[in-house]
């Protein structure tokens, strides 16, 4: 399938299906990864709500799905209770992989997102713990044919290379997200995609600034105002002929549309003269 050009749900804060279609119709796009715990767990009706999609041209290419007890208030708060590392909570973390994983079957999604949680660099017991969380992780999403893809920017690129190996699975590959490797401090992005370009299933076009200080958050801008470097980057999609979905997400700030349309601008001018351009 040609690459699209969409937008992450939950960067638009619907609060229905409804309101999902017109928040996207206001910022001049027809696709978008869909958030999926809120259809497993029913607050969306899934059969409903995708009909509603369907019905307005709407196209749901990926999904995304949280881990249980996750906070972002620190880096040292994330680091701890991230993605699928916490002992505590992985039985449920596991059920909501299942069913996340027959909700993508079932509305006819072949990508799935999420974090992973910060992935030891060093060989020990809790980087063998998390290779096979998320082998298990991702065996269950492949029985339904469905691909998984990790977020970048809670580990270096050479870490989530060696994790990727580790856990040896076809169906396992990276969300890449060039302003988490600024938010959290773990790389210069444009190196980092080119290291990880050949398992990259999906990108979050996302700007941001890095920390002034050590063990602090970067800061999340609109895109084009931070430090990621859009023309570097998209040379590279372009030298790897990596033609996946470029799905904008903005996690900040109180004025979504006018920033995802920035942000599909931004996308536009970078793909103007390339071959088979997005729509």
């Amino acid at each position: 399938m040609s690459r699209r050009i969409g937008v992450c749900s939950w960067s638009l804060r619907p609060e229905s299906a409804a309101d999902l279609i017109g928040k996207l119709q206001a910022v001049g796009l027809d696709c978008c990864q869909l958030h999926l715990d809120p259809l497993r767990l029913g607050v969306w009706k899934a059969e409903h709500a995708i009909l509603e999609l369907f019905d307005a041209g709407i196209e749901v290419r990926s999904g995304m799905m949280g881990m249980k007890g996750e906070d972002y208030s620190t880096l040292e708060t994330i680091a701890r209770t991230g993605g699928v590392r916490p002992d505590h909570h992985w039985k449920e973390n596991l059920l909501a992989v299942k069913g996340n994983a027959k909700v993508a079957q079932a509305i006819g999604v072949d990508l799935v997102t999420f974090h992973a949680g910060f992935l030891p660099s060093d060989q020990g017991a809790e980087r063998t713990k998390l290779v096979n969380r998320l082998r298990e992780i991702a065996d269950v999403f492949g029985h339904e044919g469905v691909r998984v893809g990790l977020e970048t920017g809670q580990e270096s690129a050479v870490t989530l290379l060696g994790v990727l190996a580790e856990v040896d699975r076809a169906n396992m590959g990276v969300n890449f997200d060039p302003a988490n490797m600024l938010l959290y401090g773990m790389g210069e992005p444009v190196a980092a995609l080119r290291s990880l370009a050949s398992r990259v299933f999906q990108v979050h076009v996302k700007d941001a600034l890095p920390a002034q200080t050590a063990g602090a958050w970067g800061t999340e801008v609109p895109v084009g105002s931070g430090a990621v470097d859009w023309k570097r980057f998209f040379d590279v999609l372009r030298e790897k002929k990596n033609a996946c979905d470029l799905m904008i997400e903005r996690e900040a700030g109180d004025e979504r549309v006018k920033d995802v349309r920035t942000a599909h601008a931004r996308i536009q001018q970078e793909l103007a003269d390339a071959p088979g351009a997005a729509r």
